[in-house]
């Protein structure tokens, strides 16, 4: 018997499909050629339980091929599972495949009853939501005309908006809420949060952990097709990017010991690979820095971070030629070489020094309010009318992987130390 009190009960559900090496298309092939027949039977989800309580909002977390989408296409029943059952109260709607059953000749209008009929809405219901769809939809002037002639944005609109408007009890999204520019995505926010406050039970597949923090109550995460954990969606999300992090580490860790030995083999090509870090470094090379670390609040070297803690860059240098007025400085870019902060020693009005001998230079970025993603820094020596003495271009990278939505402007408080 299903709990009264939950909307969704997925009990001991496995789902495998059959994956064929090279299968015949034709008959005569698959009689020929019977060893194209052969198979893998690939297991996507492997004995998952979960309950979801009306007016819950869940939020479906993991890397891609863990089961997540899977999941919400058993809950929508367009696939079924082998084994286990899964149990639903009361009219699902879902955004999973937008505008599915759209016919391109059909004018906008007639699209909304076809596609509203298909989620189970009688003739009666869909002219009663008729005018809220198109208005939500702001599609006045187009509805008329044949969905062909409307642009993929259009399209996405009238297919969330008919999707959104059917007065569902359970909600079913799965990476759909990019929809449109950026005024009706904050609309479609909105309009799920008014769905959540009615009392709709809401169930969200995405990778953008932001919107799950923003709408749900709970997140799943699902890991090689079994739940990981589940729990708040703040607590869940650090553990996930904490988990893809030390995956991301071990990967790139294979991947240097891999070209360290291919360098190895390959000396001629090493060469190359070294003149080309070189090429990242201009100037005078009067001075050069020699060693470059990035360094916790503790002082210990550390390449992944959280939002808002506390970092510390850590330059020494080799001084060969005196260097008058001299400049520090450096840059922090995304990894799509996007500005994100920076700043030097004149800017930050220090006195005016020269470099006569090694030393070192630290700054401490006391809070780091960076989105997830991975940055590099680029470091500079400069002479006080502006030309590089060594400008070394991406001389470190880092990660954060806590969450922040929106970090605006960055104004991240520093301190120079300096030792010349």
């Amino acid at each position: 018997m299903m709990d009264s009190n939950n909307a969704i009960e997925v009990r001991n559900v496995s789902k495998h499909f059959k994956v064929y090496y090279d299968k015949g298309s034709q008959l005569k092939e698959r009689v020929l050629f019977r060893k194209r027949n052969a198979y893998e039977n690939r297991v996507v989800l492997d004995n998952i339980s979960f309950s979801i309580k009306k007016g819950e909002a869940v939020g479906l977390v993991g890397k891609n091929g863990c089961g997540k989408s899977t999941t919400l296409k058993l809950l929508t029943k367009i696939i079924y599972p082998n084994s286990g059952t899964i149990e639903m109260c009361g009219r699902v709607s879902s955004l999973i495949e937008l505008g599915a059953g759209f016919h391109p000749d059909m004018s906008g209008r007639e699209n909304i009853y076809t596609n509203a009929a298909i989620f189970g809405l009688t003739k009666k219901e869909i002219d009663e939501r008729l005018n809220d769809i198109i208005a939500f939809s702001e599609l006045e002037q187009f509805i008329d005309n044949p969905v062909r002639t409307y642009s993929s944005g259009m399209y996405m609109r009238l297919a969330f908006s008919v999707a959104i408007n059917v007065n569902a009890d359970i909600l079913l999204i799965d990476e759909i809420l990019a929809v449109g520019d950026a005024n009706f995505q904050a609309k479609c926010f909105n309009k799920l949060r008014e769905i959540k406050a009615e009392g709709t039970t809401i169930v969200i597949v995405s990778h953008s952990l932001g919107q799950i923090e923003q709408i749900c109550d709970r997140s799943i995460w699902i890991k090689n097709g079994k739940i990981q954990m589940e729990g708040s969606p703040k607590d869940v999300h650090l553990e996930y990017l904490d988990y893809m992090n030390t995956e991301r580490m071990e990967m790139a860790e294979k991947e240097r010991a891999r070209q360290e030995a291919e360098e190895q083999a390959n000396p001629e090509k090493a060469d190359g690979k070294e003149a080309a870090k070189k090429k990242k470094r201009y100037g005078s090379m009067d001075c050069m820095f020699t060693k470059i670390n990035i360094l916790d609040a503790d002082g210990n070297p550390q390449k992944t971070f959280r939002t808002g803690e506390e970092m510390v860059l850590d330059l020494h240098y080799e001084c060969k030629k005196k260097v008058t007025d001299a400049v520090f400085g450096f840059g922090i870019f995304r990894s799509d070489g996007l500005w994100c902060y920076g700043t030097n020693t004149r800017i930050d009005h220090k006195d005016n020094f020269d470099i006569e001998r090694d030393g070192s230079y630290r700054v401490d970025l006391k809070e780091l309010m960076l989105i997830p993603a991975e940055y590099w820094v680029d470091v500079t020596i400069e002479y006080g009318e502006g030309n590089p003495v060594d400008y070394y271009k991406e001389a470190l990278r880092f990660e954060v992987v806590s969450k922040v939505s929106d970090v605006g402007v960055l104004r991240i408080p520093h301190e120079w130390t300096l030792n010349i």
